[in-house]
């Protein structure tokens, strides 16, 4: 203890103690209070005893999470990758795996950003729209899920006339603005068919810089906007995966973009050849595989059981469907199911989409526990699921990613990156 701290109150030590076993700077610890303007000051006068915070906000810094179990402080890396739109990470894990090191991560969600900062011990920077370019630092590989729901087939399909539709031009605008060598994109599977085709041409277009389309009426920040002129002449291919082809138990289709920057390969690099998309493993799945023992369900007092109200309710839309023909409605499975229907941001709200059938010990179905979920989406059992509320995570693991099928895309990509190494050097 310094001289200083001998003097200080109790509160101030705790959360400066807190604060550095965190690993986080004093604005990033404001960013998870959600401390709005002069946050950083704020955290700063607590630390040095000039005022003090309230019970509701020491007891918040006090339950954060310390030991981030993904934290990367390894500099001995392969290549340097950036993590937009990030969510709670999924895509980010797989590339740290393979050597990577994250230089720059972005996410606005206040909540993911809590989950995102327990697991990697690093808060993200919120609105890439309010982010120039220039601020963010050299990469190989940029990769995002930008936001899906334009194109979902949940919502409304508006795509890019729904604001969250154009956040790809801030992609776009990185790209033109920094040249990473490599990028992969993800979205729902209905991006293929949007507008018949023509929103995702418009993409690959802009991608491959042969875009001529007039944009003028698509809503976008200036700096996207700007940077619509630049031509970005990438390699583009793009394939949809499923999460039951790669070992998950989950029916979770999914388009990945894959792009190759032909500047830095060179035009005679034979795309086509050297990069394979990952052939699917095929192996059986089944539902059982990623449910929690009995007795911790049991421990939890019927937490995820439905009530009485809300299942006769499923069961009564459901018939209601059937008599007019569709297949909407509830889905209940067993441990002995090959696989789920798609985990969706809305699972918080009745669970309808993936209940787990508990008729064999005289109980209504349940809703799958967050652990339960994060598996379902491949996650390791390492993983923080408990840094914000149930009906949060239960967000979170629906828009994220099935995070072996993006370590299956990974390893093709950084396999081309090494390949490119090699042949330099011959």
């Amino acid at each position: 203890m310094n001289a200083l701290e001998k003097f200080l109150p109790l509160e101030a030590t705790l959360i400066r103690e807190k604060r550095i076993r965190m690993g986080l700077t004093q604005l990033e610890l404001a960013c998870l209070l959600e401390l709005k303007e002069n946050g950083e000051r704020t955290i700063r006068g607590w630390e040095l005893g000039e005022h003090k915070p309230s019970k509701s906000k020491l007891s918040k810094i006090l339950e954060l999470h310390e030991e981030a179990p993904f934290r990367n402080e390894n500099n001995d890396y392969k290549f340097t990758f950036i993590d937009l739109f990030a969510g709670i990470g999924g895509i980010r894990l797989p590339f740290q795996k393979l050597g990577g090191k994250c230089v720059f991560s972005s996410e606005w969600d206040k909540f993911a950003q809590r989950t995102y900062a327990a697991n990697y011990g690093e808060v993200p920077s919120g609105d890439i729209t309010q982010i120039s370019a220039n601020d963010i630092p050299d990469h190989d590989i940029l990769m995002g899920g930008f936001p899906c729901q334009s194109f979902s087939q949940a919502g409304l399909k508006k795509g890019f006339e729904d604001t969250r539709g154009t956040m790809f031009f801030e992609i776009q605008r990185i790209l033109g603005g920094k040249r990473p060598k490599v990028f992969l994109l993800e979205n729902v599977k209905q991006l293929k068919g949007h507008e018949k085709g023509r929103t995702l041409k418009t993409i690959l277009n802009i991608l491959t810089g042969e875009s001529d389309q007039s944009l003028d009426d698509v809503p976008m920040s200036q700096d996207a906007r700007n940077a619509l002129g630049e031509r970005l002449n990438y390699w583009i291919d793009f394939r949809v995966l499923r999460a039951a082809d790669f070992g998950i138990p989950q029916n979770r289709e999914r388009i990945f973009i894959v792009g190759f920057d032909k500047d830095y390969f060179g035009e005679s690099f034979d795309f086509d050849k050297i990069f394979k998309w990952p052939i699917p493993t095929c192996e059986p799945t089944r539902v059982g595989d990623i449910l929690e023992p009995q007795d911790i369900l049991d421990a939890q007092e019927d937490k995820y059981t439905i009530s009485d109200k809300l299942w006769a309710g499923h069961q009564r839309r459901k018939e209601e469907h059937k008599t007019k023909g569709n297949g909407f409605g509830c889905s209940v499975y067993t441990a002995d199911n090959a696989y789920t229907n798609t985990i969706s941001a809305r699972y918080y709200k009745d669970g309808s989409e993936i209940l787990i059938d508990q008729s064999h010990l005289g109980k209504n179905p349940r809703k799958l526990t967050p652990r339960e979920c994060a598996r379902l989406q491949g996650f390791p059992d390492e993983f923080i699921v408990d840094a914000v509320s149930q009906a949060q995570i239960y967000k979170q693991f629906g828009n994220s990613v099935c995070v072996k099928v993006i370590e299956a895309i990974a390893k093709q990509l950084v396999e081309v990156l090494d390949y490119k190494i090699k042949v330099d050097k011959t």
